[in-house]
C-alpha cells in the first residue's frame, strides 16, 4: 500500500505540475530569457559513449569520495542530459532527476529508457528548483547534486536554499556554480542575453564568434609550445572530467542565460548559515568556470 499511494503521489504531482512548467519554460524561451539546454543536451546524447559515463562516474566518485551510493537515495536537480542521474545509478543509488526543461527531461528519461528501462528506483519529473511546495514533496535525500544548474534559474540563492533543504540529516549536497571573476561577468551576461534573443539560424555563428578569442588563445598556446597540430586534436580528443562534449559545452556556455555568479566565499558563507559544513571544494583556475563544492549536512 505504501508504494502504491507513493506511486499516485507521484502520478498527480505530474499530471497538475508538468504541463504548467513547460508552458513557463516555453513562454520564457520565446521571450528570449532563456536558453534551451535540454535541446543542446539532446545533441550531445548522440555522442554519449561509455568513456563519457565511466568519466561522470568518477568524478562523482572523486568529489563524494566513495567507492559507491548503494543504499543511497541521490536527487539530481536540474538533471541536464541524464547523465549524473545515470552515473549514480551505475554507482547503486536510488535516483529521483528533475529539470525545468522538459526537452532535459525527455534526455533523463532516454537515458533511463537505454540503461534503466524498467528500474523503479529512477524517477524522472519536471520541475522547477524554485518551486518551494514542489520541492518539498520531494522529501529529503542522502546525496542532492546540482551541478551548473542553479545560476541558470533566474533566482539562484532561491535555488541555492531549496537544494539545502533537500538534504537528510548528515546527507551530503554537491553544488557548481559560476565563479564571479568582477568585470568579465557583465560581458559575458550580455553575451547570453543576446544569444538567446538571436533567430535560430544565428545562434551557432554567434556562438562561434563568442568563443573564438579564446579559442585562438588556445591555439596560439599549442603553437607557441611547437604543436600546431595540437589545438586541433584537442578538440577531436576531447573528454573533460565530467563527460562532456567540446561543441555542447561552448554553446551551453555562451547561451546559458539567466546567469548569475558568486564568489568561493559567499557560497560558503551561505551554507555556514544552513548548517552546513564544507568538507570538499575546488576552486583552482576555474576563471569564469564553476567552483565545485560538497557540503555535509549537521543534524
Amino acid at each position: 500500500m505504501g508504494i502504491l499511494r507513493f506511486v499516485m503521489k507521484v502520478m498527480a504531482r505530474q499530471l497538475a505540475g508538468e504541463p504548467a512548467t513547460a508552458s513557463r519554460h516555453a513562454d520564457e524561451v520565446q521571450r528570449g530569457e532563456r536558453f534551451e539546454f535540454g535541446r543542446n543536451w539532446a545533441s550531445f546524447l548522440e555522442r554519449l559513449d561509455d568513456d563519457r559515463i565511466e568519466r561522470a562516474i568518477s568524478s562523482l566518485r572523486d568529489m563524494l569520495e566513495v567507492d559507491n551510493l548503494k543504499g543511497k537515495s541521490f536527487l539530481d536537480m536540474g538533471s541536464g542530459s541524464g547523465l549524473f542521474s545515470l552515473a549514480a545509478k551505475r554507482l547503486g543509488a536510488d535516483v529521483f532527476s528533475f529539470d525545468y526543461d522538459p526537452d532535459s527531461v525527455a534526455c533523463t528519461r532516454e537515458l533511463k529508457r537505454r540503461y534503466f528501462q524498467s528500474d523503479e528506483r529512477w524517477k524522472i519529473e519536471q520541475g522547477s528548483a524554485l518551486d518551494d511546495k514542489y520541492v518539498s514533496s520531494l522529501g529529503s535525500f542522502d546525496i542532492v547534486y546540482s551541478w551548473g544548474v542553479l545560476h541558470h534559474t533566474g533566482d539562484m540563492w532561491h535555488g541555492l536554499r531549496n537544494a539545502g533543504s533537500a538534504v537528510a540529516d548528515r546527507g551530503a549536497l554537491f553544488v557548481a556554480i559560476y565563479n564571479d571573476t568582477g568585470s568579465q561577468v557583465k560581458r559575458w551576461r550580455w553575451i547570453k542575453q543576446t544569444y538567446c534573443r538571436l533567430p535560430a539560424p544565428l545562434k551557432p555563428v554567434f556562438a562561434a564568434l563568442s568563443i573564438a578569442p579564446e579559442e585562438a588563445k588556445r591555439a596560439l598556446g599549442y603553437a607557441l609550445t611547437g604543436d600546431p597540430f595540437g589545438y586541433i586534436r584537442s578538440w577531436r580528443g576531447y573528454r573533460n572530467a565530467r563527460g562532456m562534449n567540446r561543441w555542447n559545452d561552448i554553446v551551453d556556455w555562451v547561451g546559458g542565460y539567466p546567469y548569475q555568479v558568486a564568489t568561493a566565499d559567499q557560497i560558503f558563507d551561505f551554507y555556514k548559515e544552513m548548517n552546513f559544513t564544507l568538507t570538499k571544494l575546488k576552486t583552482g583556475g576555474v576563471g569564469l568556470g564553476c567552483n565545485e563544492f560538497v557540503f555535509r549536512k549537521q543534524n
